[in-house]
């Protein structure tokens, strides 16, 4: 995903978190970074145009947040839509 990407993501991540300011800005594109590379190395290969892999940036990026002050694991929500999208990104290249 590309700065401009990263950016959406931060924009609908501060929608779902409630957070009107910038002071998390910098923090917020980190940990949606961090899910890009999460989610990439799980095995997903994500389009930025997708609002699908958006939104699934977002979720990740949204557990990150909460997970530092929870310690809580993968929600099952989460889980399911990143092996759904795994694999169905695996059964389309096999076809």
């Amino acid at each position: 995903m590309n700065e401009q990407q990263i950016l959406q993501v931060v924009g609908l991540l501060k929608i779902d978190l409630g957070i009107s300011t910038t002071a998390y800005d910098e923090r917020l594109s980190s940990l949606a970074s961090a899910a890009v590379q999460a989610i990439t190395r799980e095995g997903a290969t994500l389009d930025g145009s997708s609002a699908e892999d958006i939104q699934l940036v977002v979720m990740y990026s949204e557990w990150l947040w909460n997970k530092r002050r929870t310690g809580e694991g993968m929600p099952r929500m989460l889980r399911f839509a990143l092996n759904n999208r795994i694999f169905s990104e695996k059964m389309a290249g096999e076809s």
